[in-house]
Parts: structure tokens; sequence; C-alpha cells
């Protein structure tokens, strides 16, 4: 990394640590102002004081050292400063300002989520497992939340197809949650990623997992919901997806929920009932990601590094 592209990312870390940082405000005002450190500079003084405190100084400091310590412990950091910021997070509301990640980055252009309940049937079971693997074996990157049930049910086919999964987690990546899914985790991490919008060692929160379902809902070119009831981060997750532009499949099950059939009647919502109508949906969605994600890679880095 150039050495001023490292400060401002290092003015970007100062900053999202700072006591009730709040970080799509930060985010807001780092693109507003172009520069990490011009924002970190007005907010602690730029070293003009006539005293040894440097507040601006301190924090940069620190900020440096946690970088480095992250580095060693290979972790990826990526800020919105750096060309491997996952493209397709730059056009969503709720973009964070940087991630962490372990694993392997990739562009993953051809890119869908499945998710659904963390109490599922055996018939959700046996949806998620047939969707996952019929997407990784079509060559599909499967996107998950790593929670216990639907989303462990997802991870696990891909891996035995043979595919790529990326885990979307609402904790720091250093932390394993729920701790059952340890090996799914270390398995992710040497075959596919496992990416957080959190400090590496933070811990789940009540706020944590709703955070995580718009990033991977950002992420993945189309969310598939397996099983969800109304309540839940699966029927969340596909507002969210709609919010950013992003297709919703359904599978044809949820059309129990009243919530689920009024879904189905919006644009940019399919229903599927067989795995092989799955795959030909997907197909279609994914036939259009590339120019798609061409422009959003013409976006501006913020400042020219």
């Amino acid at each position: 990394m150039p050495e001023d592209r490292q400060a401002q990312v290092a003015a970007l870390v100062a900053l999202l640590r700072q006591p009730g940082a709040r970080w799509t405000e930060i985010a807001a005002e780092v693109l507003a102002e172009g520069s990490a450190l011009a924002v970190l500079y007005r907010h602690l003084g730029a070293g003009e004081t006539l005293f040894a405190e440097d507040p601006a100084r301190d924090a940069l400091n620190g900020a440096r050292t946690e970088l480095q310590a992250w580095a060693a412990d290979g972790i990826g950091v990526h800020s919105l400063f750096d060309d491997t910021y996952p493209a397709r997070l730059r056009d969503i509301h709720q973009m964070p300002p940087i991630v962490f990640t372990r694993g392997t980055l990739a562009e993953d252009r051809r890119a869908v989520a499945v998710v659904g309940t963390r109490r599922p049937s055996d018939q959700g079971v046996g949806i998620a497992e047939t969707c996952a693997t019929a997407l990784a074996e079509s060559g599909i990157t499967v996107v998950s939340g790593l929670a216990a049930g639907i989303d462990t049910a997802a991870h696990t086919a891909a891996l035995r197809a043979g595919g790529r999964t990326v885990a979307v987690i609402g904790t720091g990546v250093n932390r394993y949650y729920p701790a059952t899914n340890r090996a799914l985790q270390d398995q992710i991490v040497k075959d596919g990623l496992v990416l957080s919008q959190f400090w590496p060692d933070a811990p789940p929160g009540k706020h944590t997992f709703p955070m995580r379902n718009a990033v991977m809902s950002g992420y993945a070119a189309a969310t598939v919901v397996v099983e969800a009831a109304y309540r839940s981060g699966a029927r969340m997750q596909a507002r969210l997806a709609l919010q950013h532009g992003r297709p919703v499949v359904l599978a044809d099950s949820l059309l129990q929920h009243d919530w689920a059939r009024e879904y189905a009647t919006r644009p940019g919502v399919y229903v599927v009932s067989t795995a092989n109508e799955l795959v030909a949906t997907v197909d279609l969605i994914v036939r259009q990601i590339p120019d798609s994600l061409q422009a959003l890679e013409g976006l501006p880095r913020l400042v020219d590094l």
C-alpha cells in the first residue's frame, strides 16, 4: 500500500475509533471532503498546539499500529480508498467505510445470497442445500451469513459441491458465532471468504446482524430466500435487497406467508419451485452483472492517490 494511501486509511481508522463515532456519518463526511486526513485534522486539530499533546498524531499512530497488527494476523483491510473494496458495496445506502476479511478476496461478480431462518424445517434445509448445490455447480458464488439453520446448510452444500462461498458475518472476523460453526468458518476461510464490517474482535450485538444483512444484500447480485417468517433477518434482507436494486428470488413454499405473497407482486421478485428454475432465473439475473459492475468500478475512489 503506497505511503499516502496508508495515511488515508490510518486516518479513516482513527476517525472510526473516536468515542461515539457514527460510521455512516463519518463515511459521508469523508466522501464529501475527499480525504480522511482532512476530516481527522478538522475534528482533532492539525498539530498547531503549543503543547506536547497532538490528538490527531496520537490517533494516527494508534491506527497505524492496529493496521500493522491486523496485517500480521492475516486480516485483510479494505477501505473506501482501496481498489480491493468490494465494488458492489459502493452503491448501497448502508455502505460501510471499511470491511475486514479472512480468506481469498475475489471479484465475485456472480454471487447470490441464500438466506433463511435459524430454525428451519427439514424441507427448508433440503431446499437450501439444493439451491446452494445448484448455484455452486453453475459457477455462482454462494453468499450467506454463517448463522445456524439455512445459512449453515447453504455454506456446507456449496463447499461440498466444490464451489466458492462467502460468509458475511455479524461479528468481527476473529470471532466464531455460533461457536458450533467454528470448523465451518475455518473451512470457509480456507476455501472462500469471511467478510465483516465490524472491528476484528467485535462481539455479536443486537444491531450487528441487521447491519450485516444490509451489507450481504449489497455484496450479492441477488438474494434467494428459502424459509422465513415475517419477523426475520431473511425477510429484512429481501426488503433491503430490493431497496438496493437487487433482485429477490423466493422459494414457492414461502407463499404460505402473507409477506411473501405481497413481495411476489413486486418488480424484481421471482418465485421458483425447482432447482432448474432457480438456476435459470439466476442466470437471467447475472447476465446483466458485468455491465452494472463496470459502471460501479468507474466511480471515484475519493481521492486520487
